[in-house]
């Protein structure tokens, strides 16, 4: 914080932007890559987060859950050219459509280098494994080390507690409660916020590469030392 006869002012930064994010980007990990997300991805999604057994994936979403292929097509379709958000298709390595989840950063603002990530739907293949967490440890490193941000952001219902815990799990930092924020499907959302910031960002990578090298995980694929053992 600057000191001066008046009041007080915040450090000064440089004004240099942040680049939008590429919806061409190939970002590959040990156990996933994340390209981008089309509408072609519908046929194998589908199966993965429709029907009864599935609906309560939706339940924190903006849109969903889904009746008709056809219509998620079409919902694919259009993210597939959405420029903010971008969207992501999160496939098993080895193959561009054995998708398993979707993923997008939002709220994209280049001059104030703040950037979201968001929209995550995933597939119970995908859920709790080391695939799950090598997609957050992909897109945060895409942002903040390839794209220059400074602010990396997490939002959620208030009440989506899965969701609270993932993102402290993740490193996130809890900054407060937007009480009756929106209002979702014609509910009230009081939404959490979270976030890290690029000094916070090279201990946060170190936790997450340990905790995703293959010798935390014995023989039946069970982690070792869990990830905030790593921090």
């Amino acid at each position: 914080m600057a000191i001066r006869e008046g009041n007080p002012l915040g450090p000064i930064v440089s004004t240099n932007l942040a680049q939008r994010p590429s919806q061409n980007v190939r970002l590959v990990g040990q156990y996933v890559t994340i390209v981008k997300l089309s509408a072609r991805h519908a046929d194998a999604f589908y199966p993965q987060i429709s029907g009864p057994e599935n609906a309560h994936l939706w339940d924190y979403m903006f849109d969903g859950p889904y009746d008709d292929p056809e219509v998620f097509r079409a919902r694919l379709g259009a993210n597939e050219i959405s420029h903010d958000p971008v969207f992501y298709a999160i496939v098993l390595n080895g193959n561009d459509d054995d998708i398993v989840g979707i993923a997008s950063y939002l709220r994209i603002e280049p001059t104030h280098r703040s950037i979201e990530v968001g929209n995550l739907m995933y597939s119970a293949q995908l859920q709790r494994t080391p695939g799950a967490t090598e997609a957050m440890y992909l897109m945060a490193r895409y942002a903040f080390e390839d794209l220059g941000y400074r602010r990396y952001e997490w939002k959620c219902n208030a009440l989506n507690a899965p969701s609270r815990r993932a993102a402290l799990r993740l490193g996130f930092t809890f900054e407060g409660i937007f009480r009756k924020h929106l209002v979702v499907k014609g509910r009230n959302r009081d939404t959490s916020w979270y976030s890290m910031v690029d000094e916070e960002w090279p201990a946060i990578k170190r936790a997450l590469e340990a905790w995703l090298d293959p010798t935390n995980f014995n023989g039946e694929g069970r982690q070792q030392k869990r990830l905030e053992e790593f921090r």
